[in-house]
């Protein structure tokens, strides 16, 4: 197991240098990603003194979203290159059904996930995505059981949506989950590109929702948690067809986020004159819908005095306080478990026109006693039966070559 071990220690020291794009993640101790909540509420209160009314908080979204498109690498003018769809055979639950599927972002490089949907209907359904954090088994973070979307807490969430009423697709994040079946290492997830690749994953996967039978192009909302925050508020920054936005313990104006996937590039940096950080991220898609859901054991306890207060004043400046919602739980650690979960159900049933009876008990609490937890080896897309395509690129070189060639850089 020792030789095993340092075995993968020598090939990341080899590989990372090769990376393309990537940042080591040496760089993530200098901890620039951090900062104090007294200094991420000074910088709020900055910002707020720059733009005053809501043409003035206009003009700085666009230079945000044209700012960090930049960074990530994403072009305005990318192609949208075939999805390419592939579907395993469904599965039919009790109120849901599922299937693992796959797309192609760019060409050769298959996005893997599991796709939820409504049992009954024709629809048109609401569409979620669901990106997944960086969640690992308490007890063997080597082991892929209970990480990533493969994790209960994942399962719950998307059935219980799809029960609702929603369309719903969670998708392993770069060189996480099956996606390092195309990588060949985990330790590519950890560099800026990863950062870059995820995001255009997620445009993609709304494309790839949209595209589905019975899907309503007009209700689309995204929530994550963590990591799946990060990549919450990037989508609703960057694409203006998600409606409603629920970043999960991640936004804070002191934290930019630890990983190099999420602040390995200079998306927070300097911006026509100031610098940015998750808060005004997430303020990005006002005025339309935005709760934040944090808690006391992580980043998030800054919500409460500095970044909600903020939010409410920008939302203020449309006229919309009513649409940005908070919930603190300060009993509550880094998780998504059910007493986030509940409140996230209500908030979406009512943003995206949900049945939330179908969740809910007798009590009148939310109950997900029929959703059905399924072990990962059930939501794999490829495996000895279905191999990856022929096409598939097999190297993180490969891929990120193919991610420059789609954004013209």
């Amino acid at each position: 197991m020792q030789k095993i071990f340092l075995a993968a220690i020598f090939i990341a020291l080899m590989i990372i240098p090769f990376m393309g794009w990537a940042q080591s993640p040496m760089d993530v101790q200098n901890e620039h990603y951090r900062r104090t909540e007294g200094e991420g509420k000074k910088h709020l209160d900055e910002l707020l003194a720059a733009y005053p009314d809501a043409g003035a908080f206009n003009k700085r979204k666009n230079e945000l979203r044209s700012c960090i498109a930049h960074a990530l690498g994403i072009s305005g003018t990318a192609g949208r290159t075939p999805l390419n769809p592939i579907f395993r055979p469904k599965k039919t639950m009790d109120g849901y059904t599922v299937e693992n599927v796959a797309f192609e972002s760019i060409p050769g490089y298959y996005v893997t996930g599991t796709l939820y949907r409504p049992a009954k209907g024709k629809g048109p359904f609401p569409v979620i995505l669901n990106p997944h954090g960086h969640f690992f088994n308490e007890e063997d973070p080597s082991i892929s059981k209970d990480s990533g979307r493969y994790r209960a807490d994942m399962q719950y969430r998307c059935a219980g949506l799809a029960r609702m009423g929603a369309i719903v697709l969670n998708y392993d994040m770069y060189a996480w989950g099956e996606s390092i079946l195309q990588t060949g290492s985990p330790a590519f997830h950890e560099t800026g590109f990863a950062a870059s690749i995820q995001t255009w994953n997620s445009i993609r996967a709304l494309d790839f929702l949209l595209s589905l039978p019975g899907a309503n192009k007009s209700r689309v909302g995204v929530t994550g948690a963590s990591g799946g925050g990060t990549q919450t508020i990037l989508l609703a920054a960057l694409d203006d067809r998600v409606a409603v936005s629920v970043p999960v313990v991640m936004v804070s104006s002191s934290f930019d986020g630890g990983c190099p996937c999420e602040s390995g590039l200079p998306i927070h940096e300097t911006c026509n004159g100031h610098k940015t950080n998750n808060a005004e991220i997430a303020a990005m898609i006002a005025p339309r819908p935005l709760m934040l859901v944090s808690d006391g054991d992580d980043w998030t306890r800054s919500v409460p005095g500095a970044d909600f207060p903020y939010l409410q004043k920008v939302y203020g400046f449309y006229g919309k306080r009513e649409n940005v919602e908070s919930v603190y739980l300060p009993n509550d650690k880094h998780d998504y478990g059910i007493t986030k979960r509940a409140p996230v159900y209500k908030f979406l049933a009512k943003a995206l026109g949900l049945n939330l009876k179908a969740i809910t008990g007798k009590d009148g609490n939310i109950d997900e006693s029929r959703i059905t937890i399924l072990p990962n080896k059930d939501q794999h897309v490829f495996n000895n039966e279905f191999p990856l395509p022929s096409n598939a690129s097999r190297t993180h070189g490969e891929i990120v070559r193919s991610f420059r060639a789609v954004q013209g850089n």
